[in-house]
């Protein structure tokens, strides 16, 4: 069993109604995200960076990828 398994996903409660989601866990510094449809991929990066990325898209720094 992979070590991701044994995490504690969660979801978006916005994410209820759809088909496909991403989920997120953290373990110690680290962060996981993956997709519901492909758990078996896995982006691991660090608390400090997830936190500079929510900043940046509170910003409004990546509308542009969504057409914003």
């Amino acid at each position: 069993m992979e070590r991701t398994e044994q995490l504690d996903w969660q979801r978006s409660s916005f994410s209820t109604d759809q088909a496909n989601w991403l989920e997120i866990a953290s373990e110690g510094e680290f962060v996981y995200i993956r997709e519901s449809d492909n758990p078996e991929l896995v982006v691991t990066t660090t608390r400090t960076k997830l936190n500079a990325w929510i900043l940046g898209a509170k910003d409004g720094e990546f509308d542009h990828f969504v057409g914003l």
